[in-house]
């Protein structure tokens, strides 16, 4: 009776799989995104956050969205707090910006409200297709160049020098030599297809760095710990500062073209596309993302998105919903781990933050380097993010540059309305609200 309610609801012969399939596929994307449960806290503990609320925030909004995702859009596709989208709340917003954590908590809160309303008025669409080719790319790069810079930065890699605003560190130092060894072993292990190869590289310089004396061991298991500190904490009167309008865009304008891939992606790898090449529910799924948005940031985590990693649990058989629904119970037996969570140093983390910069970074191959008029914008657009520490800033240099080179350029054609006008409202933002 059991099975076939699992069937009937999943629908799992008409998707050629069975409830194993289903949980080996869970399990699979699980180890292979866990290790957000880790680096997600340290990031944004830095912005003065909770620890430890952060923590179960991450895990809770976690398990919600893929909860959500499996049971009502029934897809195999898991959430949790984005990467990128961590740092720029942490090392942009509250760090660059000076807003409070409470206000950029308020921020993320509007970018997933905003982002529901487009999926529920079928907006998303035109936006998506609005944004060049070229803009994406050079954002999706940023993103990698912008992480890689704070892994360097966290490790003692990269220092600050009066002189030439930043040099090598002093690699004989104990934080450097983890990052780096971290790194080496992610990416090793990455290529032989390992799965869980970000969290075994983690866990791995975590034991080696307490064996040899560099960390404390703070345990394993113990009940959660109170996520109170975080709780409804988000303030959104400060997110409705005019300043912030290019941080909510940023989180709204990533998340949305990070969902849009990801669920177009995993989907074709999975063959759920249907005959017009289109993702069937796709509404749902987008919703499922923005409501875990708009959850994560009641909780107290940064913007919650659909992962990639979930190509993990494709390959292995995932097809429905119930893969994604194992997931969330995975992220809600982590909650349970919180001390060995809160064992794992900043430098464990900066390999795997190096190693997901290396993916990003990858989308500068796509780009049409042939085309000035293409190419120029998106290194504006990559290079803006680590040198201004910003992501918000690289985007908006991003869509000024492509629209004013364009123009120049007199390739009026390329140009579309929404372009022109993200162009002009950014132009003079950076021009008269800085």
């Amino acid at each position: 009776m059991f099975n076939r309610l699992i069937d009937n609801h999943f629908k799992l012969a008409e998707h050629g799989t069975d409830v194993k399939t289903e949980v080996i596929a869970g399990v699979t994307t699980f180890l292979t995104m866990a290790y957000i449960i880790f680096v997600n806290p340290s990031i944004l503990a830095e912005s003065g956050m909770d620890y430890g609320a952060v923590f179960v925030a991450t895990c809770v909004a976690s398990a919600l969205g893929c909860l959500i995702m499996g049971l009502w859009a029934n897809y195999p596709i898991a959430l949790a707090p984005g990467m990128g989208l961590n740092a720029f709340f942490t090392y942009g917003v509250v760090m660059g910006m000076g807003y409070t954590w409470e206000a950029a908590l308020g921020a993320v809160f509007l970018s997933g409200f905003t982002f529901f309303l487009l999926s529920i008025f079928r907006i998303r669409e035109w936006i998506i297709n609005s944004i060049p080719m070229s803009l994406r790319l050079g954002i999706a790069a940023g993103i990698g160049l912008f992480l890689a810079m704070i892994a360097l930065q966290n490790a003692g890699i990269v220092v600050d020098n009066p002189a030439t605003y930043v040099a090598l560190g002093d690699l004989s130092e104990p934080s450097a030599l983890y990052a780096l060894l971290g790194f080496f072993v992610i990416t090793a292990l990455a290529h032989l297809r390992v799965t869980g190869a970000v969290m075994i590289g983690i866990l791995g310089i975590t034991v080696l760095s307490i064996l040899l004396g560099h960390n404390e061991f703070g345990g394993v298991v113990s009940l959660p710990p109170s996520v109170a500190p975080t709780l409804m904490q988000l303030d959104l009167a400060g997110a409705f500062d005019v300043a912030m309008i290019s941080v909510v865009f940023a989180f709204l304008f990533v998340d949305l073209f990070d969902t849009s891939g990801t669920l177009i992606g995993v989907a074709h790898r999975g063959g759920l596309l249907d005959k017009q090449g289109k993702l069937p529910r796709i509404g749902r799924a987008m919703m499922a993302d923005s409501g875990a948005s708009m959850a994560g940031a009641a909780l107290g985590t940064s913007t919650t998105t659909s992962y990639i990693e979930s190509t993990a649990g494709i390959i292995s058989g995932g097809r429905t919903g119930l893969t994604a629904v194992v997931v969330g119970v995975l992220f809600l037996i982590s909650l349970f781990f919180s001390p060995l969570a809160g064992s794992i140093p900043v430098y464990a983390t900066a390999g795997a933050l190096l190693y997901v910069a290396v993916l990003m970074a990858g989308s500068l191959a796509h780009a049409d380097w042939d085309d000035a008029t293409e190419a120029a914008p998106v290194l504006i657009a990559a290079l803006a993010m680590p040198l201004t520490f910003s992501i918000a800033e690289g985007i908006a240099l991003g869509f000024v540059s492509y629209a004013a080179i364009k123009a120049l350029a007199g390739r009026f054609r390329d140009l579309n309305p929404a372009v022109v006008v993200l162009a002009l409202v950014f132009s003079a933002k950076l021009l008269f609200l800085d």
